[in-house]
């Protein structure tokens, strides 16, 4: 493999941000030509049925002539959400006590004692089982 070669897959600066089932990799490249772009790869962890796991990737390459409107636009999008929800998470898959139920994501309740309604169970003996 030629220097150009490697040089277009070398990795010259990487940051990793860590979300959850899903991984952000933002690494600065170099092209053939010695010139630097950007790669950010979203990792996303899925299961199988037998436990075993597997990863989807997409990747998103920025050139520095796309940077200035890219970040604009970045940050305008972003504005507009917090402006238009703020920043607290209202999705039930990103609250802390989040649990998963028959492939359907549900949040689980906290529940106080006085939360307990014990009416509707039966009484039941260890000596009957």
């Amino acid at each position: 493999m030629g220097d150009y070669e490697t040089m277009d897959k070398e990795e010259i600066y990487s940051k990793v941000l860590r979300a959850g089932r899903r991984t952000y990799f933002f690494d600065v490249r170099a092209t053939k030509a010695g010139d630097y772009y950007l790669t950010i790869t979203e990792s996303k962890k899925f299961t199988n049925d037998d436990g075993s796991f597997h990863y989807k990737k997409h990747k998103i390459y920025l050139y520095k002539e796309d940077f200035s409107e890219f970040r604009e636009i970045l940050a305008e999008m972003t504005d507009y959400i917090i402006n238009e929800k703020g920043e607290e998470v209202i999705s039930e898959r990103h609250q802390k006590d989040f649990k998963r139920e028959d492939n359907e994501f549900v949040a689980q309740e906290a529940k106080t004692p006085e939360d307990t309604n014990t009416d509707n169970f039966t009484d039941i003996s260890f000596d009957d089982i």
